[in-house]
Order: C-alpha cells, then sequence, then structure tokens
C-alpha cells in the first residue's frame, strides 16, 4: 500500500510539474507574443518595410540584373508617385476612420479643368492651374460636410460623390482627352511634373516624384509635430474620447477631407505630366490601389494607427512586386493576384495587433 501510495504521488507530482512548465511556456510565449505586438504598433512600418526589403532581394534573382538596374528602379518609383500622391490623401483620411472612394475621380476631374481651361477655354494658366487645385479642395470640402456636419458614414458619402464627380468629368470633358501637343504647345506648366532629372547611372527622377516626397515630408510634419496631427490620431482612435478631451472633431473631420482634395488635385496635375494629356479615362482604378498602398502600408483601416512612411513603403512594394513579376515574365494576372494576398495579409497583421492589444 506504501508503495502505491508513493508512486502516486510521485506521478501527481509529475503531472503537476508537467502542467507548471506547459504554464510558464505558454506564458512566454504570450509574452513574446504581446513583445512583438507592441513593436508593430509602435512601429507600424516595421512590417511593410521588411517585405519590401524582401521582395528586392527576391526579384533581385528571380528576374535577374534586369530588375536591380538602376533605370529599372527609378522606373518603379515613377510608376508609383500618382499611387502614392493619392495614397497621401487617403492615408489622412483612414486614420480619421474614414476612407475616400472618390479620390480618383477628384483627381481626373482636377487635372480635366486644369487642362481645358488652359487649353480649350484660352484661360491664362495663372488662372487655369489654380482653378484646378480648387476643384479638389471643393470637392473633399464637401466630402468632409457631409460626413461631420450631416454625420453620413464615409464609405456612402464618397461612394456616392465618387459617382457624382466621375459624371461631372465627362460632363466638363465631354469625353474628350486635351492631346499631349496642344497642352505643350500653350499650357506646357501643365506637363512640368512629367520632366525628368538625370540622376546617374542611368537613373532618372521625374518632378513628379519630387513633388510626392515633398508632399511626405510635409504631412509626416504635419501629423507628428503639431496639435492638429495629434488631432487626427485622436478623432481616429476615439472620437468620444477625443471630444471630450476638447477636440473639436468636426473641424477636424473637414479640414482632412479638404486636405485630402487638395492633394488629389495635385495628383491630377502630377497625371498630366506622367501621361503628358488631360484624360478622362486616366486613372480609373487609381482609388483603389491608393487604398492598397495605405492598407499594406500598415495603417489600420480603424483609424487612429498608420503613417505617411508606411504609405510610400505600400506603393513601392506594390510597384516593386509588380515590376518584379513582370520582369519574371509571369502574366498579369499574378501581378493581381499577388497585391490581392498582400492585401489580405496586411489586414489580418492589422486585426491580429487590435485582437492581441486587447
Amino acid at each position: 500500500m506504501s508503495d502505491d501510495a508513493g508512486g502516486s504521488a510521485a506521478a501527481e507530482a509529475g503531472l503537476k510539474g508537467h502542467d507548471t512548465a506547459v504554464a510558464s511556456f505558454e506564458e512566454e510565449t504570450g509574452s513574446g507574443l504581446r513583445h512583438i505586438q507592441r513593436i508593430l504598433h509602435e512601429f507600424p512600418t516595421v512590417v511593410p518595410l521588411v517585405v519590401l526589403l524582401a521582395g528586392v532581394v527576391i526579384f533581385a534573382f528571380a528576374a535577374g540584373s534586369r530588375f536591380y538596374a538602376p533605370f529599372n528602379l527609378s522606373l518603379v518609383l515613377q510608376q508609383v508617385t500618382i499611387i502614392a500622391t493619392l495614397g497621401l490623401a487617403q492615408t489622412i483620411v483612414i486614420l480619421t476612420a474614414g476612407i475616400d472612394l472618390s479620390v480618383g475621380a477628384i483627381m481626373i476631374l482636377s487635372s480635366i479643368v486644369m487642362g481645358r481651361f488652359a487649353v480649350v477655354y484660352g484661360v491664362p494658366i495663372g488662372i487655369a492651374f489654380p482653378l484646378g487645385l480648387l476643384t479638389g479642395i471643393i470637392c473633399g470640402l464637401i466630402n468632409g460636410l457631409l460626413v461631420a456636419v450631416v454625420k453620413l458614414p464615409p464609405f456612402i458619402v464618397t461612394l456616392g460623390t465618387w459617382s457624382v464627380y466621375a459624371a461631372l468629368v465627362i460632363f466638363v470633358s465631354h469625353s474628350e482627352t486635351v492631346r499631349s501637343q496642344d497642352i505643350e504647345a500653350i499650357a506646357p506648366f501643365l506637363q512640368f511634373t512629367g520632366r525628368i532629372i538625370k540622376v546617374g547611372g542611368g537613373a532618372v527622377l521625374t518632378y513628379g516624384a519630387i513633388l510626392m516626397i515633398v508632399i511626405a515630408v510635409a504631412l509626416w510634419y504635419v501629423l507628428n509635430r503639431t496639435p492638429f496631427g495629434r488631432h487626427v490620431y485622436a478623432t481616429g482612435d476615439d472620437p468620444e474620447a477625443a471630444r471630450l478631451a476638447g477636440i473639436n472633431t468636426r473641424n477636424t473631420l473637414i479640414a482632412v477631407y479638404t486636405i485630402a482634395g487638395f492633394i488629389c488635385a495635385l495628383a491630377g496635375w502630377v497625371t498630366i505630366g506622367r501621361i503628358g494629356a488631360a484624360s478622362p479615362l486616366a486613372g480609373q482604378d487609381a482609388n483603389l490601389d491608393a487604398i492598397t498602398a495605405v492598407v499594406i502600408g500598415g495603417t489600420s483601416l480603424f483609424g487612429g494607427r498608420g503613417s505617411i512612411l508606411g504609405t510610400l513603403f505600400g506603393a513601392l512594394i506594390v510597384g516593386v512586386f509588380r515590376n518584379g513579376l513582370a520582369l519574371a515574365g509571369l502574366d498579369s494576372l499574378w501581378q493581381e493576384f499577388t497585391v490581392g494576398i498582400l492585401i489580405i495579409v496586411a489586414v489580418t497583421i492589422d486585426q491580429w495587433i487590435r485582437k492581441i492589444s486587447a
């Protein structure tokens, strides 16, 4: 009996020791996951940066020397300039837990106003260009008023204004493209963003890319170094708490959508420089590409977390993967497939971070 009792005690002690070890392992694992979550929450650009570097390394082997040639790398930057610029506008909106589906339509409408007033109607460029910028500002302001004052859901509002602005594009342009040669002859300033600067080693840089970088730096400063930037993050994180803290969330939202409209108008100028013409068919899917860049760049669709730098990384990731897959000889459908996978992975990581931090 004593031996049986001793054996039972030993077995029980062994089980307790096993349970303690398992509990200790789970606690360490949970602590490790929370540590990773804190890092990703504090530095949202870590994941897109790692993905971007991984993509560059992979395609350097898969596509060969053609991929990392200076000219090709600079070409990737040119290809994503428009998407990145629109992505910057989309970022500040999504940071407030909103979304703007009309950014592409605002961009096209602004470019059409610039082109037609300057070339077709003979308005001096000193007036036509500001009119295009004003168009973007007004469109953004309308979005902001409907969201902040009328208190309609951002998705529904911008889905509706997307159709309205797209209809205005057809109305203003008469479904006609302002040709490149006409712009070059009458209003060459509109093509300024497409001018090329030779950097060296075969690499080139456009003024449109420089403008995109300037916008990014300005937005980064505003979001990280000014009270308005803190108000944007606070509004997206918890609007009710922000209101109780004395933040005028309504004016913040109106300002955010208006600024986004202005940036879209600048993107319209960049578009004219990129294609040389003012076309009603330019950038029809640009709004979705902009959202893609923002999401892949680590900005949370639930607001309050994200960065300007992450959006630039997101746009470059899309450009690198599409360019690399094309150079590797894969069909365009695999490019879209890969971008879709990246979006799903990015949203999954965002949800995981939110779940762990809850």
